[in-house]
């Protein structure tokens, strides 16, 4: 939106609002890519369908952090640190043992992170401290979040092992079993879809508080609180809630030219960059019928088909396709995973691209301050109360 500005200036301007910041560039970086015309993710110049197909979710941080795949003895150190920092003091398992039970998992997540910070108080942060505080944390949110999805449930709390990799090892705290190798894989690749998706909502808030130099355990809580939304990393939670709604396709079809009808946001779809398909949501789509057969819902998957049949065909000329919400809710729910854990285990993968993106900003940071453009009045008098 461009208006004349005429506030505490010599001579009128013209000032482009972009609200929400759309638009704006606030930085430089080499980390990640998203070309939304083409429907096309980049990590540091590595298309995110090899690296999901063929790496791990352990190489793909590094490549992310440290800017290049790894070599063989600096994946297996980086593994190391990851595998070493998975334990979680038991004071803040009490912490959050004694949160209500009703409380939004995403909230305990933000609880879990601060005590964190606490147990390894930093003050001023930097690229070394930045970077051991970043590993430990990738490690230790994934640690968390299978931790309460068993507090959730009142089951046991299953210590982390170090002879599993990273997804794997999340998935046997989750369930208390070793996962097979299509459970794993799915996982990591998940993991690795989600790990950085530029300046998103999320990444903007973690850098913005790095920005004053704060801690990374401050930053990455932000990041947490921001990726709560439903707008953001809550999305899934809502699109698995309407399928699971659904009883057969022909409901599904009836649902869907309802809400277009009443122009009724239907979760799960669109995308602020992509004006394509979501190059995540294709992967995701492609394991989510394997992963639904096996866990006996292929009528969801066939319901969700035709959700998708309906909307692109109302909005596909629009622009509006499945985004990653879409099938990954689809996939968690078929791996027996609450729908309440699903933003959560987003946050286990995405703390991967916010320390990258923190890490990248600090040697040359400047304190974010973005201006708003004033609209009220400047000249009021003012009154005592007595005279009001």
């Amino acid at each position: 939106m461009a208006f004349k500005y005429g506030g505490k200036v010599d001579f009128p301007i013209t000032v482009t609002l972009g609200r929400g910041l759309e638009g704006a560039i606030t930085n430089e970086s080499s980390i990640g890519y998203v070309d939304g015309q083409e429907g096309k993710l980049v990590y540091r110049g590595y298309d995110v369908a090899d690296l999901a197909e063929h790496s791990s979710f352990e190489e793909t941080a590094y490549l992310l952090i440290f800017g290049k795949l790894p070599q063989k003895d600096e994946l297996d150190e980086f593994d190391r640190q990851l595998k070493e920092n998975r334990d979680i003091d038991p004071k803040i398992i009490d912490i959050l043992k004694k949160l209500p039970t009703t409380a939004h998992p995403m909230s305990k997540l933000e609880v879990a992170v601060s005590s964190l910070g606490c147990f390894d108080p930093i003050t001023i942060n930097n690229v070394e401290i930045g970077t051991q505080a970043g590993i430990k944390l990738i490690s230790k949110l994934a640690s968390v979040t299978a931790m309460l999805a068993r507090i959730r449930k009142n089951q046991d709390i299953i210590a982390p092992r170090k002879d599993l990799r990273h997804a794997e090892n999340f998935m046997y705290m989750i369930s208390g079993e070793i996962p097979d190798e299509l459970t794993t894989k799915v996982m990591d690749m998940a993991l690795i879809l989600h790990a950085d998706h530029g300046m998103n909502a999320s990444t903007f808030t973690s850098m913005v508080v790095a920005s004053t130099l704060s801690d990374m355990y401050s930053a990455i809580c932000a990041g947490i609180c921001s990726l709560k939304g439903p707008l953001h990393g809550g999305a899934n939670e809502f699109s698995l809630e309407n399928l699971i709604k659904l009883t057969s396709e022909t409901e599904a079809r009836k649902w869907v030219q309802d809400c277009i009808k009443n122009k009724v946001k239907i979760m799960g779809f669109g995308h602020r960059i992509y004006k394509v398909y979501d190059p995540r949501a294709r992967i995701f789509k492609r394991y989510a019928k394997e992963i639904c057969e096996q866990a006996g819902k292929s009528d969801l998957y066939k319901i969700a088909e035709v959700v998708e049949d309906e909307v692109v065909k109302a909005y596909g000329s629009k622009g509006i396709f499945p985004n990653v919400d879409f099938y990954s809710g689809l996939i968690y729910n078929s791996l027996g995973i609450d729908t309440s854990l699903f933003t959560p285990i987003f946050a286990v993968s995405r703390v991967a691209g916010w320390v990258a993106r923190i890490l990248e900003y600090l040697p040359n940071s400047r304190i974010f301050r973005p201006r708003a453009v004033y609209t009220g009045p400047t000249d009021l008098k003012y009154t005592p109360m007595e005279e009001r």
